[in-house]
């Protein structure tokens, strides 16, 4: 494993364990989402850079394109979510209670 692998698959690992372990807050959690992407987009922007393929040079386009729909998306969760509940916090938050 190369360390430019590695480096990538830590910074996916970090997002995922700390989406998976510490969801106290949906600001937080968003985050993670986020490094978990750009992780992504980098690894595949390489990945294309080093095999010189043309047919797959758009594929990290898209990604950042749907990352970005991703976020505002989450952004616009995340104002309403503190607009209705007065937090951000996920304990708070009760899906039968909507």
């Amino acid at each position: 494993m190369t360390p430019v692998h590695f480096s990538f698959t830590s910074a996916f690992i970090l997002g995922l364990m700390g989406l998976a372990f510490h969801r106290t807050h949906l600001l937080s959690a968003l985050l993670c989402l986020e490094g978990m992407m750009l992780s992504l987009f980098i690894a595949l922007a390489l990945w294309a850079l080093q095999f010189e393929s043309t047919g797959f040079s758009a594929a990290p386009m898209l990604l950042l394109a749907f990352s970005a729909c991703e976020a505002s998306a989450g952004l616009a969760l995340l104002v309403a979510t503190a607009r209705t509940h007065g937090t951000d916090r996920l304990q708070n938050l009760n899906l039968l209670q909507c």
